[in-house]
């Protein structure tokens, strides 16, 4: 709370020096002409401090901000020490039973300076649901973990804080006391009593990062605890020279804020990621309460690559160290590795759906993996007859994407008939009827229209009606299917195909190591059912280009073309979508430039060069990699060595009018006219390239700072070229089109009649 009261002073203290030259002049006046309006108040030295009304203004403005402010972050956050939602002390009977006991989280309880002479014979904290604490209970363990078959008996303690884990899946819901209990001789010790309907912290689950700038995205973001963020399939380019995890205050990331250590613990720059989930902490006394964005940040340059806002509703798990980096039950750690390596997976489903899973205590962790669309789900399970493929009886988990809540969901269904649930029967979530969702998901992805979802479930289930327990000691059957969701998104009940539900018995031992049937990944297979891929298009016979930056076309334009997935712009040579473009040794040729010169914003930061690289982006290549490839134009380079981009010039992009429409538009020539356009003020850059005689006849136009933008250059002898396949006929009737578009930018009319 004080922390944010102190951050608002000192912001106003610098908003105070900032204002310093406009508000000297104004004081002064008022000095000269108003010398009444001044107040003067002696100090210990006999010094008078002169404060005008003015001033005096200011401090009492500021001071109520501060109060309102303090009262703001009074109402945000839980008031210190936070120990979780409240339950009461302990009654003692025997053996001086003391402490406080807090609700943690849905299965964890905090006991604060917690006492017992430790003289008990057989002594545990014993939980249960009957009315008092009785025999029908069951021990927690303290320590949470030991050696041997059995629990230790509880030791004395003096004041210690314990962290107090429920076992077996079970929850604070699902029981109604906390008791010292003698197990040998039947003896309460001393209690505490659940209060019924307690509400208890929970993680919150937040979107996934902002994309802004060098490839940064994720999954959803979840707040574990006060401290705690998981970000899960973390993708970041690496390229940014000073980039951190970074915390702050505002509407807006800004150069106000923290860096939090990553996932090791360290402060480095941040390395590049591909896909992998990891666990940070915010540093020192810092709490989630305490901010408002996360975001990764670039601070020698002051640019915010993307961020995810904290909301201000929050009501998360105290920080007491119960969350501990890379927990063994959550995932496999994924520091070194992008995922957890399954030493079990079954294609269920041929080329659609791939099913992979481990044993975790008295968890099975399953991560599905399936080729569909986000508004279909698929779904695995325990079949409804053991020895045969059944969907009735079957106990599975939905899982897909929720494109409303942006979040990836598994949920617990029992399909007691083959129709839509209505709130009875059907193929019903547990959670409609009267049961609950026991699913747990951990993380999921989309990606080349695979969705892959990672989730866990009890082995031995707490409902009796609906879940089945998982058999470990045995083959079991099988159920798996995909197929469309409804407007509640929940699955639609529909007629099955040969194609989306196995028909055949299928048995997995889920205790089995190394059953690892899958051939390859799905997202290896190609998708035979997308759009058509549109020609690549060819430049030959022209000495002039324009260089200016676009949308890679979907499935149908960069991708298509080169083989290489795309992040979402390219190059656009003569207002073609990379084009190939030949050029002969000898010739000069003239490009135009239009790809950004502000280093400053790097997702508009593309300066053109020519390169020997199919991938480009010299200027995030460092060592023995940077020498792999030869830059032939753009770039010069510094006393030192280093690469300097010399083929800046002002941004300009082709942007879509509403959305992409690649996929229902069949020609690139229609998908320009759903373009509009846009250039930045300013001079676009230029650059003159004489081709060697001695070039490759392989060549590449790149982007100095990302990779995979532009395309081949064919470099053929003087006089070799094969005539011109886009002719300045039609290089001048893509001129005019441009500037009909620059037109539409402005007059909504044209732009109109354009469309």
């Amino acid at each position: 709370m004080w922390r944010k009261a102190s951050r608002l002073v000192r912001e106003t203290t610098s908003w105070k020096t900032r204002r310093q030259g406009q508000a000297e002049a104004p004081s002064a006046a008022v000095a000269t002409i108003k010398p009444s309006t001044r107040t003067s108040t002696p100090i210990a030295h006999g010094l008078p401090i002169i404060i005008t009304w003015s001033q005096l203004a200011i401090v009492a403005a500021v001071a109520v901000l501060l109060q309102c402010h303090v009262c703001q972050a009074a109402g945000r956050a839980p008031p210190e020490p936070y120990y979780g939602r409240y339950i009461g002390d302990f009654t003692n009977f025997a053996h001086g039973i003391k402490g406080q006991i807090y609700a943690v989280d849905e299965s964890t309880l905090f006991v604060k300076s917690f006492a017992y002479d430790g003289t008990g014979p057989d002594a545990f904290f014993w939980v249960g649901k009957t009315p008092r604490p009785s025999p029908d209970g069951y021990i927690i363990p303290y320590p949470e973990e030991y050696t041997g078959m059995d629990p230790p008996i509880l030791q004395a303690h003096n004041r210690t804080d314990i962290i107090l884990r429920l076992p077996m899946g079970k929850r604070i819901k699902d029981i109604r006391w906390l008791s010292v209990w003698c197990r040998r001789f039947t003896v309460d010790f001393g209690e505490v009593f659940i209060p019924p309907n307690l509400d208890v912290p929970k993680p919150r689950v937040l979107p996934e990062f902002k994309r802004l700038a060098h490839g940064l995205r994720s999954s959803n973001i979840s707040v574990l605890d006060a401290k705690t963020f998981y970000i899960p399939n973390l993708h970041y380019d690496g390229a940014g020279p000073d980039a951190y995890f970074w915390v702050g205050n505002g509407s807006e990331p800004n150069i106000m804020g923290i860096k939090v250590p990553n996932e090791s613990g360290s402060l480095e720059p941040l390395r590049g990621y591909q896909g992998e989930d990891i666990e940070i902490q915010l540093p020192e006394s810092l709490t989630v309460y305490d901010i408002d964005w996360l975001a990764v940040w670039c601070v020698e340059y002051r640019h915010n690559f993307g961020h995810v806002y904290i909301p201000r509703d929050l009501d998360v798990p105290p920080a007491l160290g119960q969350t501990k980096i890379t927990p063994s039950w959550w995932y496999s750690p994924t520091t070194t590795t992008p995922r957890p390596v399954y030493s079990n997976c079954r294609e269920i489903l041929p080329n659609k759906l791939q099913i992979k899973w481990e044993l975790q205590g008295e968890y099975l962790q399953v991560e599905l993996f399936g080729r569909i669309t986000e508004d279909q789900y698929m779904a695995f399970g325990l079949s409804g007859a053991n020895g045969r493929a059944q969907m009735s009886q079957s106990d599975v988990v939905v899982a897909f994407y929720d494109t409303t809540t942006r979040v990836f969901r598994a949920e617990d269904y029992f399909i007691s008939d083959l129709s839509q649930c209505d709130g009875q029967r059907g193929a019903c979530p547990d959670e409609r009827i009267g049961g609950r969702n026991d699913v747990i998901v951990l993380s999921g992805d989309r990606k080349n229209g695979v969705t892959s979802i990672r989730y866990k479930r009890l082995l031995q289930p707490n409902e009796a009606i609906y879940d089945a327990p998982i058999p470990t000691d045995r083959e079991v059957s099988v159920i798996a299917a995909i197929g469309p969701l409804n407007a509640r998104k929940e699955a639609n009940a529909h007629s099955h195909t040969a194609s989306d539900h196995n028909q055949d018995d299928i048995r997995i031992n889920f205790s089995a190591r190394n059953d690892h049937a899958c051939q390859s990944s799905l997202y290896d297979v190609k998708d035979e059912s997308g759009p058509r891929p549109w020609p690549t298009r060819k430049i030959e016979g022209v000495r002039k280009f324009r260089a200016s930056i676009g949308p890679t076309g979907g499935k149908r334009g960069y991708t298509s073309i080169t083989g290489v997935p795309s992040w979402g712009i390219a190059w656009y040579v003569n207002d073609l979508l990379i084009p190939e473009i030949t050029v002969e040794r000898g010739l000069t040729y003239e490009f135009i430039i239009e790809g950004g010169n502000d280093p400053s914003q790097p997702a508009r930061y593309h300066p053109f060069y020519i390169t020997d690289s199919p991938e480009g982006g010299l200027g995030q290549k460092m060592g023995l990699e940077a020498r792999k490839q030869k830059a032939y134009a753009g770039v010069e380079y510094d006393e030192d060595g280093n690469a300097i981009p010399t083929g800046g010039g002002r941004y300009c992009e082709w942007e879509h009018q509403t959305i992409d429409r690649s996929a229902e538009i069949d020609t690139f020539e229609e998908y320009m006219k759903t373009l509009v356009f846009k250039c930045e003020d300013g001079e676009p850059g230029y650059l003159n390239w004489t081709v060697p005689t001695n070039a490759p006849d392989q060549l590449y136009y790149q982007c100095f700072t990302h990779n995979n933008l532009g395309w081949k250059i064919n470099v053929v002898d003087m006089g070799s070229s094969g005539g011109s396949k886009v002719s300045s006929h039609q290089f001048s009737f893509y001129g005019i089109f441009t500037v009909f578009s620059l037109v539409a930018t402005s007059l909504p009319f044209f732009g109109h009649v354009l469309a």
